[in-house]
């Protein structure tokens, strides 16, 4: 499902400022970081908001979109992952065009729906991990 050859190389999790443990992290676990990553901004992002702040909203919701195509849309593997890479593509990209409309309009409501979107996504990846990591350690 996510691609082996994006995982190669720790620098595109770096642009998208998910900097710590980079370089000693499974595959599984930069996805994983890559959630705490957007959920972190996309918190903040909702008190920009909230709070009137647009520059720092212009600049959060940037980084979730960024996160979202730099990172986990590029990490898809399409070929391997079939139809549940495919649904996880469509789910990605109609994020990505509700923070466009929610950067556009200051609306907060439309950042918590992304979340929304994502929380149970992000949970599954995290509940798979000690079994992707328990086979990738050939225990």
């Amino acid at each position: 499902m996510f691609s082996s050859t994006g995982f190669s190389k720790a620098n595109a999790y770096r642009q998208v400022g998910v900097h710590s443990g980079v370089e000693d992290a499974s595959p599984h676990m930069l996805i994983q970081m890559l959630f705490d990553g957007l959920f972190q901004s996309l918190n903040a992002a909702r008190g920009a908001i909230e709070r009137g702040d647009i520059e720092e909203k212009g600049q959060l919701i940037s980084r979730s979109v960024r996160i979202l195509q730099e990172g986990l849309i590029m990490g898809l593997d399409m070929e391997k992952g079939g139809e549940l890479a495919a649904n996880l593509r469509l789910l990605y990209d109609y994020c990505v065009a509700q923070l466009t409309k929610a950067n556009l309009h200051s609306d907060a409501s439309l950042v918590e729906e992304v979340i929304g979107v994502l929380q149970p996504v992000a949970q599954g990846w995290k509940e798979i991990g000690s079994q992707v990591d328990t086979v990738a350690r050939g225990d």
